[in-house]
This record gives structure tokens, sequence and C-alpha cells, in this order.
């Protein structure tokens, strides 16, 4: 038998994962292409933001705060800059916790995690 293995390659319109410079600190930015639309986050080391598809409130079972975004312009977040200039649409007890609120914009609620 005669096994090969290659370099794991970035496949482009796949998942693409980058550097998200926040005030204090660095956090990794997700998107994720499903067909017709994006699953679009932002992780930092306490907590996340991300699209509407997410499910905060499930996530506040775990304790891990989360919010999930509304687009500032148009029908979906498609990347991480519409995430961070996106208004929070909602929190989980947890980022309410930590001073996120609905309303303010993505990246403000990531500056508070």
């Amino acid at each position: 038998m005669i096994i090969i293995i290659l370099p794991t390659i970035p496949v482009r319109g796949f998942m693409e994962q980058m550097k998200v410079k926040l005030a204090k600190k660095e956090a990794d930015g997700y998107i994720i292409p499903l067909g017709p639309a994006n699953l679009v986050a932002v992780i930092t080391d306490v907590g996340m933001v991300g699209c509407g598809a997410f499910d905060v409130a499930a996530l506040d079972s775990f304790s891990y705060p989360a919010a999930r975004v509304k687009p500032s312009l148009g029908p979906s977040i498609v990347d991480v800059d519409d995430l961070l200039a996106g208004f929070v649409k909602e929190a989980n007890r947890a980022a309410m916790g930590r001073g996120i609120h609905t309303g303010m914009t993505g990246r403000k609620a990531l500056d508070l995690l």
C-alpha cells in the first residue's frame, strides 16, 4: 500500500480565516460560504460576535459571551467588515454582563470581549 501525504492547500471559495485587530488584542475572523449566504464570525479569547445565523441564547447555556449582528447596509452580513460595521441585534446574558447591548456596533462589542 502506498500512502501519499499532500500539504494542506487553502481552497478559494471555502472557509476563510483572518486576524482581526481590535482595540486591545487580535481576534480570529471566519467566513464560511453556505451557498447563497455566508456564515461570518469573529472569535476572541473570551467570546464571539457573529452574523444572524448564530443562536447566542444556546451559547449562554455554556456561559459563553456571544452576540449576533445585523448588517448596517444590505440584506445580510457578507464578510468581517460587514460584521464590524453592523449593529448588535441580540446579546446573551454572558455578553450583556460584559457591557454588550443591542444597537452597538460589532466592533464595539468585540472590543468588550
